[in-house]
């Protein structure tokens, strides 16, 4: 059983199939070098990654298993494997990026050569991107028309129960550890993410508890934009590292509804979401650095590296924004909604490419998903197929007075801020020097002032941008 980014033991297809071929199971994982691979996972994606094969390698244990952990590419380590073991065939689920695919093709052809049976299956999504199609028969382009799609195909399948006990060789492959920086290495900017979350199945399992039966479900309509309040699933780097499959939340959620706990569709439209970024990925590989409407190829970017600091850095001046970077930088996760508005202000405000910020995102996100890293940055460029209105600019003032009104929000993740009034909690540079100096804030010393100004650059965005659709 060849784990890829399926880390965990329930409703795992490839494993159950497995198990069902009968004789041993021999669990592994590959590490690829880093330098072979393209995106390779950024320190806090790689900080989960670690916690979450240490849980894994537990739960195998206890089942009477282990899961052995090679360096090398998974052709190369599989065909050792297979010959040390004298294994007939190799179970997987499929990956949709680009260089993992790549890597599972050049696996099966080996495996091939050698005379071993390859069963891949697809376990990370709803469906099979290669079945879901319009009626032309291409694959979807714009959001609404699929998710109107997934809702008239068949139930994605019911939940695979975890293995109670699998059958062992009389002698293991020997194994790396998986704590060897040299196989996992990350560094000391993810030693803080501890606080904030627990990879693994299990803590998985208790996310989606608590986001069904705690009222999160049940309140999602209106607290989802909130960031103030705990209104999400963060499940979102569980489904990434596949901890959780998203048939076992799809199916979670309806049987809340049936309860008449919750509404579903809302959250249930999001979770499709997360499987339209993976289509198009699948459909369209170049673009993680391409945009999908090829007229963004002339867009008047602009190289800033002092500005691109400041936006890493929390430091821009507009509250609502700094907030999500200093929440990114501090807890490997930033709300969707934050996301939005901090990525609009680097591309549109900043007018700083948007692959900057891509790269930025997956270099910190423990959610550090390609599909839906690549998705909402196009979508927020203007440049995906399913994009934002090209006018549409967020400001980041209104945006913040909107969905964090008591100030809840910056007041946490910008606490040079806190004791200011809700009045000015969005925009400190408009209060009088009174009440900034009651709320000891002094623009430009512990607080910076805006580093650009809305009105002028939203002209300057919407000028760039009519430049490029002439």
């Amino acid at each position: 059983m060849w784990f890829t980014r399926d880390l965990r033991l329930e409703d795992n297809a490839a494993l159950q199939a497995a198990i069902a071929r009968g004789g041993t199971v021999v669990p592994v994982y590959a590490w690829t070098p880093e330098e072979v691979w393209d995106w390779r996972p950024g320190a806090a994606a790689r900080w989960w990654l670690r916690h979450s094969l240490v849980e894994l390698s537990s739960r195998l244990e206890s089942i009477g298993s282990r899961l052995v952990v090679r360096e090398g590419a998974p052709s190369q380590v599989l065909q050792e494997i297979v010959s040390e073991t004298g294994a007939t065939a190799v179970f997987f689920n499929r990956s949709v990026e680009p260089a993992a695919v790549e890597r599972e093709r050049r696996a099966m052809a080996a495996l091939a050569m050698r005379g071993v049976d390859a069963h891949p299956f697809n376990d990370s999504l709803l469906f099979d991107p290669d079945r879901v199609r319009n009626r032309s028969g291409a694959p979807f382009r714009v959001f609404t028309p699929f998710w109107r799609h997934l809702l008239t195909l068949d139930d994605p399948g019911r939940r695979i129960p975890a293995p109670v006990w699998l059958p062992s060789p009389s002698i293991w492959p020997a194994s790396r550890r998986i704590t060897d920086d040299r196989v996992l290495p990350t560094n000391g900017e993810t030693s803080g993410l501890h606080p904030y979350w627990t990879p693994g199945e299990l803590a998985a399992q208790e996310e989606l508890r608590r986001f069904i039966d705690d009222g999160a479900l049940e309140g999602y309509s209106n607290h989802r934009d909130r960031p103030g309040t705990p209104g999400t699933s963060r499940l979102s780097p569980y489904l990434h590292h596949g901890e959780m499959s998203p048939r076992r939340v799809w199916h979670e959620v309806l049987r809340a509804r049936s309860a008449g706990r919750a509404e579903s569709q809302p959250f249930l439209r999001q979770l499709a979401w997360r499987e339209f970024g993976h289509h198009l990925l699948y459909h369209f590989p170049d673009s993680p650095t391409t945009p999908m409407r090829s007229a963004f190829e002339a867009f008047p970017w602009h190289e800033d590296a002092s500005a691109l600091r400041l936006w890493q850095a929390g430091r821009t001046g507009y509250p609502f924004v700094d907030a999500g970077m200093r929440e990114l930088m501090a807890t490997g996760w930033m709300h969707n909604r934050v996301r939005m508005v901090a990525a609009s202000f680097l591309v549109k405000h900043l007018m700083v490419h948007w692959l900057e910020g891509a790269r930025w995102f997956w270099e910190r996100l423990v959610d550090a998903d390609l599909a839906n890293n690549t998705l909402g940055w196009q979508w927020v460029a203007g440049c995906g197929t399913d994009a934002a209105p090209y006018f549409r600019v967020f400001n980041p003032v209104t945006q913040g007075k909107k969905f964090d009104p008591d100030g809840a929000y910056v007041r946490r993740w910008v606490p040079e801020l806190a004791e200011l009034p809700d009045e000015y909690i969005h925009a400190p540079w408009t209060a009088p020097a009174e009440i900034l100096g009651a709320a000891r804030v002094n623009i430009g010393r512990n607080y910076p002032a805006p580093v650009v100004d809305h009105a002028s650059a939203r002209a300057r965005a919407l000028a760039g941008y009519e430049s490029t659709r002439r």
